[in-house]
């Protein structure tokens, strides 16, 4: 899957589609799921040097993946699809009058209680070891781009810089996530529950934990076995009530919360004993997972 939200990503993605020989070998690959190139220049009647800067074209985009086999005369170069899900944002993200957004890191969090199997690095480094819950807390954790726990909590005090005689009316994140399992199992579900000032807004269930194939901006040195991705997800607190991708989780309400220009704010993801699944929980920041994005808090508010 991949994500695209700036137009010099999306002009080299219709780039490589606008080719009708190059929509040809997306349907042959999609047909037989893998062919050498032998095989595709013989299906479109070209010659192998005719073929190749069609490949090349699909492999920059992303929408193919090249293999070499070994085979008894020497190796065979293989081709098969690579992106299943291809979602196109074709507007710039705008802050909409009366908003106030801020972008926080994965490993700015202001408390923790983290249980194994675990772990939290940067985008360049594994931050101690894996495993070791005492990493939470040491002084790198702030460059951390991805973290990961089986259960426990993560805590972050959220900017709210607005001014003083308003009422907040709408309040939203949006983060990459999924679960957390020995290694990584598409079928690992987990309880995720999410809370502001102490109080629950509702939880999710994450279907697993994602490492079919590598993350779209994970970086090369991560380990194959490890977490590669997650599902982005933007939770809502309104007037109405708690939303997840806009179906209603919870009837808390933004009135319920007791929250202002004048408080601060807590926002928690949490995975406790008490859950019917304690599948982990991943966090994905900017290099890492599908979205390259930080943690996205939204604040929508009204002057009084």
């Amino acid at each position: 899957m991949r994500y695209l939200k700036h137009i010099s990503e999306q002009a080299e993605l219709f780039n490589a589609l606008g080719s009708e020989v190059r929509l040809q070998i997306l349907n042959l690959l999609q047909a037989k799921g893998r062919m050498s190139m032998n095989e595709l220049a013989d299906k479109l009647g070209l010659s192998q040097g005719a073929l190749t800067p069609h490949i090349r074209k699909l492999e920059s985009a992303d929408l193919v993946r090249i293999n070499q086999d070994a085979m008894a005369h020497g190796n065979m170069k293989m081709c098969e699809p690579h992106l299943d899900k291809i979602f196109l944002v074709f507007s710039q993200e705008t802050i909409r009058q009366n908003e106030y957004a801020s972008h926080i890191r994965v490993g700015q969090y202001s408390s923790c209680e983290i249980y194994p199997t675990c772990g939290i690095s940067t985008e360049k480094s594994i931050i101690g070891e894996v495993d070791d819950p005492r990493y939470f807390t040491h002084q790198k954790r702030f460059e951390a781009d991805i973290l990961w726990f089986t259960r426990g909590f993560v805590e972050y005090m959220v900017p709210c810089i607005i001014p003083r005689s308003s009422r907040i009316t709408e309040f939203s994140v949006s983060v990459e996530l999924s679960s957390e399992a020995p290694g990584v199992n598409a079928n690992w579900p987990s309880d995720i529950y999410f809370s502001l000032n102490g109080m629950l807004l509702g939880q999710w269930t994450s279907p697993g934990d994602y490492g079919d194939v590598p993350g779209r901006f994970t970086p090369d040195w991560w380990l194959s076995n490890w977490n590669q991705y997650g599902l982005l997800k933007t939770l809502t607190v309104n007037e109405k009530g708690t939303f997840m991708d806009d179906v209603q989780i919870s009837q808390a309400a933004i009135q319920d919360l007791n929250i202002s220009s004048r408080t601060p704010i807590y926002f928690r993801f949490s995975v406790p004993d008490s859950a019917e699944h304690v599948g982990g929980l991943t966090l994905f920041g900017r290099g890492f997972g599908n979205y390259n994005q930080d943690i996205e808090f939204y604040i929508q508010y009204e002057r009084e």
